[in-house]
């Protein structure tokens, strides 16, 4: 008897439905499956209740691991439950699409899923082949959307709903029709020609073998596997094709990576929809709005029994009025708005996420073949209690618990490996103490692939993420490029890295001599040997380098603060501060000799000079710029190294009327920036910036007020309001320029009356 051509939708539950039934009502004795041939010994995991999907199938080059693809299934994937029910009846069952092997020969070196890898992209009609990691193509026709129009549907997915979600009979014989016409009159995708010409061969072979062969593939290609094409045709268009080598496992899948908002072009828009309509066995409607109810009610929004019974009502009432044979999600999400989310557009796009889309993560069995590191990730999960999940959320770590040192160590590790599971949080609590981290965890099925290219580096992520530091720092062309490394072996404990590592950052240390880049190292290093003691590392190597590093510092800087530009001046002022803050982390020794620096910098700059600096005048100095003179000033001022009245006076210096005013503001910026208490508590200070402020002419205020803001505006609300309230009381103590005792203007002051009113809302007088 001629085979049976059953054409599906990818994804279609109620394809899915209808090949069941086929299958239950007319048994094969073979079944083919549009898929890629090198994966048939994983099928037989599909009969495993341990293999829980949405999962995909991962192909990739062996050698080149970039280049792969995925096949993904869901529940209610067609070939899932032709599959499902041909191992569970004892059916031979085999995929019969083109080799993948073929097609990462074609692609280019180190392309993603390229050379044809790329799914069945016409979007809802087809069957998926393979998503590319790197994206896919797109179809030239997309058939659901021609069929949808020619029925007068603007929205191809409620179309599809009506003609085959909706109803109880299958519908084989009319899709195969439709897509013959559409075919017919549309220009053909070269890749498709090449696929079903392979797929003919392997049917030809069947029919040999088998009298009854039954077909599920995508509803594109039924046209071309049943029209009469010579076996030589076939074999011409096939020959002269390479195969590479490729590998195929299983891996876990998302129901969002499964939208084809997603990017995946054989995908569907909303899958937790159709998981719904494929596993509701009635009440679908009613069903769905109670869960609707329940995501709003574990978010605190009240949702009651009356609102699920009035919201099914209006989505019926909906469904009667457009026509529908049932209430699809377009009526049921109307409904949710208006009844169950009171018109709140957030609260729907929380139920859309987690029901419409779905947050359900497949699992994969142990036993199932995959790459030695995947095995060891898999392993350390276990042993840190830390499972991947398809929803983001955020894990907070005290690293004084065992458990959770040993989930930073093996966040950090994976990022080294380039398996970004765990992002820090950029609003991470370092603050609050060393022993806290704050990461937000993520898994995307696309880090599979990135776990089969770090195995390269070795078979466990211990082992993976110290060579592959090792070879960074081997790779590194510059210091800034290896300090980093030193901390991410803190970070990951990898104690087999340092000795790479440390030998890179000796010699490029001692061939840096640009004190910027021996600045931009140091911070790092110092992080790496305070912090180590939390984790229990010893790293009296780094300890030598990093005093060595400081040294040469304090050599250089001396040189390197003259005669700057403001972006420069700029640029190193927060270089400086960022080694201040390091040398905290350091012994006494170091910081003393650090801070025997700054003091001896900070007593050059007092006065005016050329090109926007101040110096003394005395030997030769180069000048400081402004704003590097202030804030040095202001750091040995907080260590104690200067006393007030000296501050005051070389605050004077600066703000004193033979020094241009954009000058004194940039030293007022380079002394506040950040931290306004100082003015809150010495008025004498603060006497003098109000003194100097008043005295700037209209024109020249205008020039400097882009520095003032940008010093003022660092301050919190709180200090801005209480140097507000001492400018506006007097400066108790302060000189001749203080406010208190200052004669009023009357007139003047009235003239600002009106406008004043008119800001308030009531009359001033």
């Amino acid at each position: 008897m001629p085979e049976r051509v059953y054409g599906i939708r990818h994804h279609g539950p109620g394809s899915a439905r209808a090949v069941l039934r086929a299958l239950a009502e007319q048994p094969p004795d073979v079944l083919l499956v549009e898929g890629p041939p090198e994966a048939d010994e994983l099928l037989r995991w599909i009969g495993d209740a341990r293999l829980v999907p949405p999962v995909a199938l991962l192909g990739y080059a062996t050698d080149d691991p970039r280049q792969a693809g995925y096949w993904p299934f869901a529940a209610f994937s067609p070939e899932w439950q032709a599959i499902r029910w041909a191992t569970g009846h004892g059916v031979p069952v085999r995929f019969f699409d083109l080799p993948y092997a073929y097609r990462v020969e074609a692609g280019p070196t180190g392309g993603a899923g390229s050379g044809g890898a790329g799914l069945d992209e016409e979007g809802p009609g087809g069957a998926g082949e393979a998503e590319g990691a790197g994206g896919a193509a797109v179809r030239p026709v997309d058939p659901i959307g021609e069929l949808a129009a020619a029925a007068g549907y603007d929205d191809p997915e409620r179309w599809w709903e009506d003609v085959v979600e909706h109803r109880d009979t299958p519908v084989f014989e009319a899709v195969a029709e439709a897509m013959a016409a559409i075919r017919a009159v549309s220009p053909e995708d070269p890749r498709d020609l090449l696929r079903e010409a392979y797929m003919r061969g392997v049917l030809r072979e069947a029919r040999r073998r088998y009298d009854n062969v039954a077909v599920v593939c995508g509803a594109w290609h039924v046209p071309a596997l049943t029209a009469p094409v010579p076996a030589k045709a076939d074999a011409a268009l096939l020959k002269g094709r390479r195969k590479g080598k490729v590998t195929f496992t299983w891996v876990p899948w998302t129901y969002g990576r499964l939208a084809s908002w997603q990017g995946y072009g054989a995908g569907v828009r909303s899958p937790g929809w159709y998981h719904h309509l494929f596993t509701s066995p009635d009440q679908v409607v009613t069903r769905w709005l109670v869960a609707a109810a329940g995501v709003l009610r574990d978010e605190g929004v009240p949702a009651s029994s009356a609102h699920v019974i009035e919201a099914v009502r209006l989505a019926e009432a909906l469904a009667t009025l457009r026509g529908r044979p049932l209430a699809g999600l377009s009526e049921l999400t109307e409904a949710t708005r208006a009844v169950l989310c009171d018109g709140d557009e957030l609260r729907l796009e929380l139920v859309a996420r987690r029901l419409v889309v779905g947050e359900r993560l497949g699992e994969v069995p142990d036993e199932v073949p995959a790459v030695p590191l995947a095995r060891d990730l898999d392993a350390q999960q276990r042993a840190v209690r830390l499972r991947p999940e398809a929803t983001e959320r955020t894990l907070d770590l005290d690293l004084r618990r065992e458990t959770d040192l040993g989930r930073s160590r093996l966040l950090h590790r994976l990022r080294l490996l380039g398996v970004d599971w765990g992002e820090p949080a950029a609003d991470a609590r370092r603050g609050k103490g060393t022993f806290r981290e704050t990461w937000r965890l993520c898994w995307r099925p696309e880090l599979s692939i990135a776990l089969v290219e770090a195995g390269a580096y070795g078979s466990t992520v211990a082992s993976a993420a110290s060579a592959r530091v090792g070879e960074a720092a081997r790779d590194a062309g510059r210091l800034a490029d290896v300090t980093p490394l030193v901390e991410a072996c803190l970070l990951g404990d990898l104690t087999d890295a340092y000795p790479a590592v440390l030998d890179a950052l000796r010699t490029r240390a001692a061939l840096d001599a640009d004190v910027a880049d021996l600045m931009a190292a140091l911070p790092p290093l110092a992080r790496t040997l305070r912090y180590g003691d939390v984790r229990g590392t010893d790293l009296p190597a780094l300890r030598t380098v990093t005093a060595g590093l400081l040294v040469r510092i304090c050599v250089g800087l001396p040189a390197a603060v003259g005669s700057l530009s403001d972006d420069a001046a700029r640029a190193l002022r927060d270089r400086i501060d960022a080694v201040h803050a390091a040398t905290a982390l350091l012994g006494d020794e170091l910081r003393e000799r650090w801070l025997e620096t700054v003091s001896a910098l900070a007593a050059r700059g007092v006065h005016g000079g050329s090109g926007g600096g101040v110096h003394d005048g005395s030997g030769g100095a180069r000048p400081i710029h402004g704003l590097l003179a202030g804030r040095l000033t202001r750091l040995v001022q907080d260590a104690g190294r200067v006393p007030s009245p000296e501050v005051r006076r070389r605050m004077g210096l600066a703000l004193s009327v033979g020094t241009p005013p954009a000058q004194g503001a940039q030293w007022i910026e380079g002394f506040l920036a950040g931290r306004g208490l100082l003015l809150v508590h010495d008025a004498a200070l603060l006497a003098l910036v109000d003194e100097w402020l008043t005295g700037v002419d209209g024109d020249t205020f205008t020039e400097v007020l882009p520095l003032l803001r940008r010093a003022f505006g660092t301050f919190a609300a709180p200090e801005r309001r209480a140097i507000g309230e001492r400018v506006r009381q007097g400066t108790p103590g302060a000189g001749p320029g203080a406010t208190a005792g200052a004669p009023l203007d009357h007139e003047r002051a009235a003239r600002v009356l009106p406008t004043l009113s008119a800001l308030t809302g009531r009359q001033i007088q």
